[in-house]
């Protein structure tokens, strides 16, 4: 889990997570697994938000749970939150539907953050990132970087290069599958390979 990474490499700015939409909570608590894994304490996770029970794409689990979710509110309260730097997680892939009218990339653009693209390491992510590259330049979405996610072999370096070079970003970390996945583990990955030249600092402090 790539936000519990950050969370725990920039433990010693002032961060906190935030995931403003969230589904399947029924099953899986994204936020609590991220100050579980992060070790961080309760203080620097934001659990306000829209949560719906089924693990289906936003606007669906809305539409199943009787409600329809508005970015407007969402957008406010980041507004009125200061004296810290965000971690927000997203949920699924930049033109998730969120409602009739607005996809995820809408909220992100309300937010006004730079974006950490999470991808996979393996075949078809160059062109699944560079389509995310291509629709959040077109919105003048800022870009981090990416971090990509899978067992780590010839595919995947070859296509860290190509992303590279096609969409003109850094990729700050390449995370292998954490199998089982536990706190120990995640921050053993993150102290030692994520952004290890630091890219983030400014944009977190």
């Amino acid at each position: 889990m790539v936000s519990a990474a950050l969370v725990h490499r920039y433990r010693n700015l002032p961060i906190k997570y935030w995931k403003p939409i969230q589904t399947g909570i029924e099953q899986d608590d994204d936020s609590m697994e991220v100050q579980r894994l992060s070790g961080c304490g309760p203080g620097r996770v934001l659990n306000e938000g829209i949560r719906l029970a089924r693990p289906v794409s936003p606007h669906l689990a809305a539409k199943l749970g009787g409600i329809s979710i508005c970015i407007d509110p969402l957008i406010s309260l980041a507004a009125s939150m200061s004296g810290s730097s965000w971690i927000v997680e997203g949920a699924g892939g930049v033109l998730v539907p969120l409602n009739e009218r607005h996809l995820l990339i809408d909220l992100i653009r309300g937010l006004g953050l730079p974006v950490l693209i999470v991808s996979r390491s393996g075949l078809g992510t160059i062109n699944h990132t560079l389509l995310t590259i291509e629709a959040l330049g077109r919105r003048d979405v800022p870009i981090a970087g990416v971090v990509m996610v899978g067992p780590p072999d010839d595919i995947s370096r070859d296509n860290r290069l190509a992303i590279e070079q096609y969409g003109g970003v850094k990729v700050l970390g390449e995370m292998p599958m954490l199998n089982p996945l536990t706190e120990d583990r995640l921050r053993g990955w993150a102290e030692t390979s994520l952004d290890a030249e630091g890219r983030l600092t400014d944009l977190l402090s």
